[in-house]
Order: structure tokens, then C-alpha cells, then sequence
């Protein structure tokens, strides 16, 4: 849970927030303090996607759905808002609402206004949840919050012209669902695609090396299976888990570039050309670095330097080293700016630009500083903004991030910061709307980039360029053009005297790095540590659980940027602030408490941030840490995400401008 606060109150705003708290919420909006029904649904929605381990793309679409629903459901009452599905044509779907059907405004209740939005939003969650419900743990989260909150899940009638709002939210429901069999999705096959075939064949994570690498700049499948029954399965991994890991070869949804959009438009496509094919890109970003193989080339050298770099940054990640830094905002965060060249920005250190923040704006003070371990913090951001298994997921994250920011005593819910204070349920209904449509064009033009361009992770590129030797001394017999560069006190050619050589002579020769040691150091997940030191550089390792080493698809762009991005635009616009309220966001990972796969952090950690740019950026420098993402991948997220917030929030005032 994040914690907004003020700077200049010394106690935290303490909240715990639980399912069965939605249980209380009563079907009248009376109260200014009250949670709104739209509220209790997206709250449900993000609890059923944390048990239910979907995919980010498909996560992105229910939310969107549901936000874009109860928005419809609203709106029907309202006299100066346009709905979006209601008795329009979307692409491949026009749907037959009568707009001219109103209700008198003397007969309409907040009641009947809640009524459809729940009964809306209840049918959509179950029509989005029922083929993966596990056990049906998510459709027990959504029928608890319904019945909870008074409704009777057996009325299904969809004669919205009876006067009832539940006939209204069933007709909306049921009207969302058509349209999602037309959108592109591929919902009625499980949204798999297995037309996108990979070019490289699948990497078995027990394997040392990655020598056969066949196309350098290509997504590689990775396969874990091996490695996790060598491991064993441990117990906090989920059957969806699982279910991927026996999928190694598939890439995960690559159709979604040809969802229809909220807001995205023609102007804002092109094709590229990949193996004969053109591929459709929204905000083309143009492409990352080639590795060009047995040629020296300034793309050859910046492929090198983005994927070491990540291999680098994850020497960053002991406990055992006592440095200490500051992540106040005093000292992190506030560039808005695009570097001219991305060595201004990522540092080998692990440093990148920060203006930092002279004073906190709601309080005129200075922000104080908050000095941490610095492998600790790093551990810690690589872990929360992970957003992987029994998540909110990336873009739940964000929706997670818009309650809190709704929820604070300091907060004014005006639209854009100005005029008046909207009620809590139209402010939900629209941020919400606005949010979702944002991030749902955020997976459709982050994963437009993924197909076409089809790059190579670090797991892949870091593995091949170490199994060829190095590329700095030709006078070797290790020497390859695709080899790793040399660099004293962190990468290094193993020597006969080597502990590297003495364990296995066959070392001898290979090269060597300084870097997280990875799963094979861990047994205990709870007490032990891998640390860092030097290991083979042909079995370097990200910074993740080894049962989902790393993501199935491609890496350019990044996901977590593009969606970090984008709703952070949105969180700044719709409030008419850059900064939270207050002037500072929290969260504290406890002592020992808060990682999954190794021991830590070895104290407490409150990460902070002034402004909704600068979580976004520390989400995206977190995918490095981790292992996921090098610098290409994130900076080109960053700013299509951007791009597809600005669209998205212009798109939304137009339904609110009838």
C-alpha cells in the first residue's frame, strides 16, 4: 500500500485496506466520505486479477471495459455526457441502444444510478473471470462484493426501457461483452495467438552459455521448466505460474497491437517491415540497438552497453555493502526531459539524472532526507514495482496509486483542479474512465513496438555475448567480435589461479563478472541471500524469482514504462498537479518482511516520491535492477507512454463536453 502524507506531519496516515471491507459499503452514496460503487468494483477487480494471475495486456482491457461501463451506466443519467458504447459504432461493432429512450430526471434516484453501475460492472468482471477463475476464488471475490452490497446476482433481465437500473447494467454489460468478441482481442480462444513464431529457439535455463544463439536482435523463448523441478516448486507460486512456464515457446498475446484503441488513431500508426511483413506501431519509437555480428559498429557498441549495463547494475544488489544514499525527493527525481543520448542518463554506478525537488509545495519546507542501504533500495523497487504473479499487475498498480491519491484527507476531487468538487462517485466514474482508457492504449502500443521489432532480452543477449568470449583484446584466443568488452574489477577473463578455475578448469578462459550470484545461491527463501561476487557470465542471472526469470515476449519497448508513463500523464492531468497531495507519496518494505525469493530488506525502507513522474521513473529504472530491461527499452516506453496519456486524456473531455 502506498501512504500519501503531508511532510510536515509526523505521523503517517495509517490504512489498511482489506477485501471485506467492501462488504460494509452501504448501496447509498450519502455520505461525502464514502466509498463510491464504482469505487467497491475496481477495488474487487484488482482483488480478483491478484488471484487470478492474467495476463498485463488482458489486465489492461478488464479494467478499461469496466471503467468505460460503469461510465456508460452513469452517463445514461447525466445530461452533459456523451456515452461511449451506447448507441455507437466502434470499429467492427455498432450497438442498438435508442439514445432517444431517457428517464424523467424527478424519477431518478441515486439508487437506481448505483444499481446500474453495479450490475454493469458485476457482469463484465464474472464474463472477464469465469474460464480463469481457479477454483472459482475470483468469481467468489466479485459475488461476495455484489450480493454484499444488496443485489440479486439471479436478475438478468436486459429490458432497459422497464425503468430499472439493473435491466440498464445487465444491457450495458451484455453490450460490452458483444463488442469484445469484435475488438481484436481474441477473447473467445483464451486471447491466445500462436501466429507469432519465434525466430530463435527455446533457451533452457539450465544451460550454461547461450552459443547458438541464432538471431542476435531477437526475442528468444525462454524455457524454465527444467530449472524449476531442479529447484523444486516452491510454495508461494501459483497455478498460473505453472500454466506459463509450460507455454515456454508462446509469446503472450501478440495480436494486441490490432486491438481497437480508446483514443489512439490512424495519424498515429506506421508499419515496419519485418520478414516480409508490416507490422502495425502506434508512435513508432524506430529501432533499438543491432548487435552486427562479426562487425564493429556504433549500434554493435551501444547493444553491448545497454545489455551490460543491466548485468552491471546488478553488482549494485548486496546488503553486505554498508553504502548509504538519500532517496528523498530532495535529491531524486523531477527530469522531464528526454536525453540527447542515453549515456547522459544511465550511469554504469547505477546513477541517473535527478534534478531533485528544493522544497515540497504543500508545505513550503524542505523535504527531509531518507538515508537507506543502497542495495537494500534497490532490491526493494526491483520487487515492488514488479507487478508480476499475485499482483495488481502493471496497470492495476496504477489504479491501486489513483485510490490513494483520491483517498487523501488533502485532496480535492476537482476535475483538473478546477471549478467545483465533483461527488465521490463522479470523480471515480470519470478518473477511472480516463485511467483505464489510457492504459488500455498503453498495452496496445507498447506491445504494437514488442511484435515488431522482436527484441532480444538480457537474459538472452548478456548469456550469448559471454558464451563468444570478449571483444577487447584481439591478441586472445577468447577474442569474438560479439564478445563481451573487458573492464577491470568487473568483467574479466578467468586466469588459471582463478576460484573459478580451480572449481572447474574448464573455466579458464571464459569470462567472468561481478554481479548478483542468482537462484543457485538461494535455498531458504526467507533467510537467505545470494549477494553478489564473481561469477560466470555465461550463467548471469536477472533479479527475479527463478520460476519467471523473465517475461514471455519480446523486450522493446517496455510494458512498465509505457504503462507507468502514460498513467502518470493521466494522474497529472485529471488532478491539475504534478505532485501527489501533500507533496509526497510513501510506501515502507519492512525489515526482512517484504522480498519473495531472498532475505530482505536488512532494514526498513520507505521509498518516496514527490511527484506521479517520478514513481513512474523509478518504476521504469526498477525493470534494470531487475534484470528485465536495458536503457533502449525503457527510455522508448517512457515516451510512447507519454505520448498515449496525452491522447488518452484529450479523448476522454470529449465525452464529458456533450
Amino acid at each position: 500500500m502506498i501512504t500519501l502524507r503531508l511532510e510536515s506531519n509526523p505521523f503517517y496516515l495509517l490504512k489498511a485496506k482489506f477485501l471485506f471491507l467492501l462488504f460494509f459499503i452501504a448501496i447509498s452514496n450519502t455520505f461525502a466520505n464514502q466509498p463510491s460503487v464504482a469505487r467497491s468494483f475496481i477495488e474487487t477487480s484488482l482483488q480478483m486479477v491478484k488471484v487470478s494471475g492474467i495476463a498485463p495486456t488482458v489486465i489492461s482491457r478488464n479494467l478499461f471495459f469496466t471503467s468505460a461501463a460503469m461510465y456508460d451506466a452513469w452517463a445514461f443519467y447525466q445530461e452533459d455526457h456523451r456515452p461511449f458504447l451506447l448507441g455507437q459504432s466502434l470499429k467492427n461493432y455498432t450497438n442498438d441502444f435508442d439514445l432517444s429512450y431517457k428517464i424523467p430526471d424527478s424519477l431518478v434516484t441515486e439508487a437506481m444510478i448505483n444499481e446500474a453501475i453495479s450490475y454493469a460492472a458485476y457482469r463484465i468482471l464474472v464474463q472477464k473471470h469465469i474460464e480463469i477463475s481457479g477454483k472459482r476464488r475470483s468469481i467468489d471475490i466479485i459475488d461476495s462484493t455484489f450480493t454484499a452490497l444488496g443485489y440479486d446476482i439471479g436478475y438478468t433481465s436486459t429490458n432497459y426501457k422497464n425503468g430499472r437500473g439493473a435491466a440498464l447494467g445487465n444491457y450495458i454489460a451484455e453490450s460490452y461483452i458483444a463488442y469484445g468478441a469484435t475488438d481484436g482481442s481474441f477473447e473467445e480462444a483464451d486471447y491466445e495467438d500462436f501466429s507469432f513464431q519465434p525466430v530463435n529457439g527455446s533457451y533452457n535455463l539450465n544451460s550454461s552459455g547461450n552459443k547458438n544463439l541464432e538471431f542476435k536482435n531477437r526475442w528468444q523463448p525462454i524455457m524454465p521448466n527444467d530449472y524449476i523441478k531442479k529447484k523444486g516448486v516452491d510454495s508461494t507460486l501459483s497455478d498460473w505460474n505453472l500454466r506459463i512456464a509450460d507455454v515456454e515457446d508462446a509469446f503472450l498475446t501478440p495480436q494486441w497491437a490490432n486491438v481497437t484503441p480508446f483514443a489512439l488513431t490512424s495519424a498515429d500508426t506506421s508499419y515496419v517491415l519485418k520478414d516480409g511483413e508490416g507490422h502495425l506501431v502506434y508512435f513508432d519509437p524506430g529501432k533499438p540497438p543491432q548487435l552486427d555480428f562479426e562487425k564493429d559498429s556504433i549500434s554493435s557498441e551501444e547493444y553491448k552497453w545497454n545489455f551490460l549495463l543491466v548485468a552491471l547494475w546488478s553488482s549494485h544488489l548486496d546488503p553486505n555493502n554498508s553504502k548509504m544514499m538519500d532517496i528523498s525527493p530532495a535529491v531524486r527525481g523531477n527530469v522531464y526531459e528526454v536525453p540527447n543520448s542515453l549515456k547522459d542518463y544511465y550511469d554504469i554506478e547505477g546513477s541517473s539524472a535527478n534534478k531533485g525537488h528544493s522544497i515540497n509545495p504543500a508545505t513550503n519546507l524542505p523535504y527531509k532526507k531518507n538515508l537507506v542501504n543502497e542495495a537494500d533500495y534497490r532490491r526493494v523497487i526491483a520487487e515492488f514495482w514488479v507487478d508480476g504473479i499475485n499482483t495488481y499487475g502493471p496497470p492495476g498498480h496504477w489504479f491501486s496509486m489513483l485510490n490513494e491519491v483520491s483517498d487523501h484527507p488533502e485532496f480535492e476531487k476537482k476535475w483538473e483542479g478546477k471549478g467545483a468538487v465533483l461527488s465521490p462517485l463522479e470523480w471515480d466514474i470519470k478518473s477511472y474512465f480516463a485511467l483505464g482508457g489510457a492504459l488500455h492504449d498503453a498495452a496496445i502500443a507498447s506491445w504494437g513496438v514488442k511484435v515488431a521489432y522482436d527484441y532480444i532480452r538480457p537474459i538472452s543477449a548478456i548469456r550469448y555475448m559471454a558464451s563468444q568470449g570478449q571483444c577487447t583484446d584481439k591478441s586472445l584466443a577468447n577474442y569474438h567480435p560479439d564478445g563481451m568488452p573487458l573492464m577491470e574489477g568487473k568483467i574479466e577473463v578467468i586466469s588459471v589461479e582463478d576460484s573459478l578455475a580451480i572449481v572447474d578448469a574448464r573455466n579458464i578462459g571464459k569470462i567472468k563478472i561481478y554481479a548478483w550470484r542468482g537462484p543457485d545461491y538461494i535455498e531458504d527463501l526467507k533467510n537467505d541471500v545470494a549477494g553478489v561476487g564473481w561469477i560466470l557470465a555465461e550463467n548471469w542471472w536477472p533479479y527475479q524469482r527463478y520460476s519467471f526469470v523473465t517475461p514471455p515476449f519480446s523486450g522493446y519497448v517496455s510494458g512498465h514504462s509505457c504503462f507507468s508513463f502514460a498513467g502518470a500523464t493521466v494522474l497529472e492531468k485529471i488532478t491539475g498537479n504534478i505532485y501527489f497531495p501533500g507533496g509526497i507519496a510513501e510506501f515502507t518494505a519492512k525489515k526482512n518482511k517484504f522480498l519473495l525469493f531472498e532475505n530482505g530488506p536488512s532494514e526498513d525502507v520507505t521509498l518516496q516520491w514527490a511527484t506521479y513522474r517520478d514513481a513512474a521513473t523509478e518504476t521504469c529504472l526498477s525493470r534494470i535492477w531487475g534484470g528485465i530491461h536495458p536503457p533502449c527499452d525503457d527510455m522508448m516506453g517512457r515516451v510512447v507512454g507519454e505520448k498515449v496519456g496525452n491522447k488518452a486524456f484529450e479523448k476522454v473531455n470529449e465525452y464529458f463536453k456533450n
